[in-house]
């Protein structure tokens, strides 16, 4: 199992237990399960899923925003600007196209810019630790 938290800059959005987590990456889609190597990755808006633990897994989905996803050991961790929650894929779909993409060019480069930062200060910090 692994331990994931999503974080909104106003807080945490969901913790929990999970089995696997898919995510978009710039550079394609990917999936985590548990033995997975540690990493940091800039995540692009897209789709987030997670099964959860337990006996009766359950399928959660969310529309993110931009953002950094960092793995290390059982733990994942997900930081995000926007994040939505919708069991409806279509809808998500269009939160992703309406909201998340409507960003002019310069604060796409701003915000391009600044998670790359945030990543390598992650990187780093972990580098710390370890």
């Amino acid at each position: 199992m692994m331990n994931l938290k999503i974080s909104l800059p106003t807080g945490l959005l969901y913790e929990g237990q999970v089995r696997k987590v898919s995510a978009e990456a710039a550079n394609g889609s990917f999936m985590m399960l548990p033995r997975h190597i540690d990493f940091v990755t800039y995540l692009i808006p897209g789709i987030l899923f997670f099964d959860t633990a337990g006996e009766e897994p359950e399928e959660i989905f969310f529309a993110v925003d931009e953002g950094i996803l960092v793995k290390r050991g059982p733990d994942v961790w997900v930081s995000t600007r926007n994040a939505v929650r919708s069991t409806d894929l279509k809808a998500l779909h269009r939160t992703i196209n309406e909201h998340f993409e409507v960003l002019n060019q310069h604060e796409r480069l701003a915000r391009s810019v600044l998670s790359r930062m945030e990543a390598d200060f992650m990187r780093r910090f972990l580098e710390l630790e370890g």
